[in-house]
């Protein structure tokens, strides 16, 4: 995976994302991560790697200070275009390399995005740069399991998986602990497909 070819991808999915990532299941494991969240009208709140947009429709946006980012114009112009008519932020970002000061939001959710950039740790380092002290990550995505290989069908087909955009072989566990410094893990949860799919909220201590 890299930039140019995940914007060509991501133009090629933007006209059916909706139809696959924001219904039946994935609809029902959004809800679980993005309804309980206690966001509220005095935070500053990113998202990164907002895509078309289907984890602001389960948040009552019109009372938050929401800024969008994600880099593909594709599939951020059809988010901007569900949400003309709100104050949300949008704008055309490298998650890997934010244009943002440090330490600029309370929370910075990152959904389905460290599976799908080409260098995750850069992309989790951003999201911890841009937080503020005492603010938390909030992760929706696709992780191996715990403790275990991958199994050998999985090895054959994670090369064609990322030609198509993702990456099923990321390994939480090995991210957090090579970034994990001024960080405390207060959420880890499955939420889809066995685990596959998790819900993670980290605070930043300092």
């Amino acid at each position: 995976m890299n930039n140019s070819w995940n914007k060509i991808i991501y133009k090629i999915w933007s006209p059916i994302y909706d139809k696959i990532f924001n219904s039946n299941i994935f609809l029902n494991a959004r809800k679980q991560v993005f309804q309980e969240t206690p966001f509220d009208s005095s935070q500053k709140i990113l998202f990164v790697g907002v895509g078309t947009g289907a984890d602001l429709e389960l948040l009552n946006h019109l009372d938050l200070d929401i800024t969008a980012i994600d880099f593909s114009p594709d599939m951020l112009g059809k988010a901007r275009e569900k949400f003309k008519n709100s104050s949300i932020t949008f704008l055309e970002m490298d998650a890997q390399n934010m244009g943002f000061d440090d330490m600029s939001f309370d929370y910075v959710v990152g959904s389905l995005i460290l599976s799908v950039v080409p260098d995750a740790d850069k992309c989790f380092q951003e999201m911890k740069r841009v937080l503020k002290q005492e603010g938390k990550i909030v992760i929706f995505d696709k992780f191996t399991p715990n403790n275990n290989k991958l199994s050998l069908s999985k090895k054959l087909f994670r090369p064609l998986i990322k030609v198509l955009g993702t990456d099923i072989g990321l390994s939480f566990e090995e991210l957090y602990l090579r970034n994990n410094k001024n960080l405390l893990l207060e959420e880890d949860k499955p939420v889809m497909l066995k685990g596959m799919y998790r819900k993670i909220v980290i605070r930043k201590t300092s």
